[in-house]
């Protein structure tokens, strides 16, 4: 069972879709800080890679990511996994500001890296992210869960490639998210060790911008963040949002916050909505609000008429078989470097240059 109620714990299953057969591509999970863990090894197994090692100095964790993950075996440290040749890729979960730490020692291992999102907290970090991937030649994957485990975000993508909605012109994003705070770790009030509600979580919001809008860069236009409600954790940023000009002209406006309400049935009534020029699109991720409890609605208008599409169970989750193809084939097919990582840069400029507006 998914469950819903809290973001941190969101882990979503699919229909197995192997693109290779077992023990042809052995992984390890490390760094077990975010439960996001649980969702990337849920897709990466899906996709037929054979799960080996599991890490973490918190023997607690372990024993709940074997409880979930049977086959996998503790390793006593680190290097057990780094040194393992089988190993191809790497997958990691860490406290953000030591994800780029983590991942560069994977790479210089001879591994392939697939981290949480947002993939790494300053501008230094990803100046030493790009020198270990020139020089390893290793991956730097990253898991923007929000499009690439969401089938109705996966199949806005699939229809903008078709043209069914023209050029797109703008991209407006809703990342809401419910706080549950009595459960959170205690480097998620560190402002240092999380990076910034538009460094986190805000992550999202501008990789699926770049890719929808079919952009290689964006500036940042305005932003701003605040504690609006939540003294007790000075350093929290409860809510921001961003506004970005991309490249080829494109309009991005989002906004992320803690505010979900104890009475709506899911995390975050996350929502996107992609005007083209010749028709819309808006995508209701998680739940149609008083309506369905289900997600994965995707709305669109265009010279066709208007339809409601319910693409629940419908259309799975391609990016980590491409994913994994993309480590065996050395191509980057379902996620560009330059991508991934000019999200991430974008993401510590948006937070850099926030504006404090309460509190």
């Amino acid at each position: 069972m998914i469950n819903k109620s809290d973001g941190m714990s969101y882990a979503p299953k699919g229909r197995p879709s192997p693109v290779v057969k077992p023990g042809e591509f052995y992984i390890a999970a490390v760094a077990l800080d975010h439960g996001h863990i649980y969702g990337m090894i849920n897709g990466l197994t899906e996709a037929g890679a054979t799960l080996k090692w599991v890490y973490d100095p918190d023997p607690a964790k372990v024993t709940a990511f074997i409880k979930a993950f049977p086959q996998a075996q503790a390793a006593d440290c680190l290097d057990r996994v780094l040194d393992d040749p089988d190993i191809k890729l790497v997958a990691g979960a860490a406290i953000p500001n030591l994800r780029a730490r983590l991942g560069i020692k994977v790479m210089n291992a001879g591994k392939d890296y697939f981290t949480d999102k947002t993939p790494l907290t300053t501008l230094e970090q990803l100046d030493a992210v790009k020198e270990a991937v020139a020089r390893t030649g290793k991956k730097y994957m990253v898991y923007y869960s929000e499009r690439l485990h969401v089938e109705c975000a996966m199949y806005a993508g699939d229809l903008i490639e078709q043209d069914a909605i023209g050029r797109v012109i703008n991209v407006i994003g809703a990342g809401p998210h419910r706080l549950n705070a009595e459960s959170r770790p205690g480097w998620f009030f560190d402002l240092e060790q999380y990076g910034g509600i538009l460094c986190d979580i805000g992550s999202h919001q501008i990789e699926q911008f770049l890719y929808y809008a079919g952009a290689k860069d964006a500036t940042i236009a305005s932003a701003r963040v605040g504690n609006f409600n939540h003294p007790e954790y000075p350093e929290l940023q409860d809510f921001g949002d961003c506004a970005l000009t991309a490249d080829n002209g494109a309009a991005h406006y989002f906004r992320v916050d803690w505010f979900t309400p104890k009475g709506l049935s899911t995390w975050g009534d996350g929502r996107t909505f992609i005007l083209g020029a010749d028709g819309f699109i808006e995508l209701r991720k998680y739940v149609n609000l008083a309506t369905n409890e289900s997600g994965n609605h995707l709305f669109i208008a265009n010279s066709d008429g208007e339809r409601h599409l319910e693409l629940e169970g419908k259309v799975g989750f391609p990016f980590f078989g491409r994913l994994i193809n993309d480590c065996v084939n050395r191509t980057e097919i379902a996620m560009t470097q330059s991508h991934a990582l000019k999200a991430a840069e974008l993401c510590v400029k948006a937070q850099a240059a926030a504006v404090r507006i309460h509190g």
